[in-house]
């Protein structure tokens, strides 16, 4: 019976087209990232495009296919509420990205377009280090959610067909 339930399971999985996202493969087989030395985001978008195995990062713009270049990349933080007392009680994470893709001949295949993410966390007043950290945790968190969300927007990117 329990061989028969886990059997009925998996062809109902099968069925209904759920699979693992898998690893990304991009439409080109070079890219090569603009971003400042320091972007924290550009050296996780590396490391997950070149684990992709697909698409090769090379340090040249000139020998890449394409070129993605990070416009913006900003951390935000507003007050989302304040306690009777006048007091913060609750903060909002703002974590926005913008980037554009071009081509080898410098022909724009994707404008600039925003990533924006958004994480709300209580705060208290009484724990301010690990408050900090929380933030400093979720930010991160934020980021590799837009990595992820940048490298599936590329997996549908259609190339032009020059490049």
């Amino acid at each position: 019976m329990k061989t028969l339930t886990a059997l009925l399971c998996t062809l109902l999985l099968t069925g209904c087209g759920f699979q693992l996202r898998g690893a990304a493969t991009l439409p080109f087989d070079t890219l090569y990232v603009q971003a400042p030395a320091s972007s924290q985001f550009a050296v996780q978008l590396r490391r997950v495009v070149t684990a992709g195995g697909g698409t090769r990062i090379v340090d040249n713009p000139k020998d890449a296919a394409a070129t993605l270049v990070l416009v913006t990349e900003l951390r935000e933080k507003s007050i989302l509420s304040l306690s009777g007392g006048g007091r913060v009680s609750e903060f909002q994470l703002r974590y926005r990205m913008s980037y554009r893709l071009i081509d080898k001949g410098a022909v724009e295949i994707v404008p600039v377009t925003e990533v924006v993410l958004t994480r709300d966390f209580s705060f208290n007043d009484t724990a301010t280090l690990s408050k900090e950290a929380e933030e400093a945790l979720l930010f991160r968190d934020m980021q590799s959610d837009a990595v992820q969300q940048l490298v599936r927007r590329l997996q549908v990117v259609r190339p032009t067909p020059a490049s």
